[in-house]
């Protein structure tokens, strides 16, 4: 049997958006990670205008919020 292992550093993102207490990344290969907007202070005080802002970095493999100077790599949410 041959089966297909994804390493983190591989993981890229393709979509993001939020709801109250969360942030959601749809990733390339289908899978949607979810983690708490808490954890990340500028994200928690952007407003929704700011949340909304973002871009993809690396081809996928990080997300960039320009107005508030924020960056974040898929695979550490992974690690998370």
């Amino acid at each position: 049997m041959n089966t297909s292992t994804i390493k983190p550093r591989d993981a890229m993102a393709s979509e993001v958006w939020f709801d109250e207490h969360m942030m959601h990344v749809r990733l390339l290969d289908g899978r949607e990670i979810s983690v708490p907007v808490e954890w990340f202070p500028k994200l928690r005080t952007a407003t929704n205008k700011q949340r909304s802002e973002w871009r993809l970095i690396g081809k996928g493999v990080g997300i960039h919020w320009d107005e508030i100077d924020e960056d974040i790599s898929i695979s550490a949410l992974l690690k998370a």
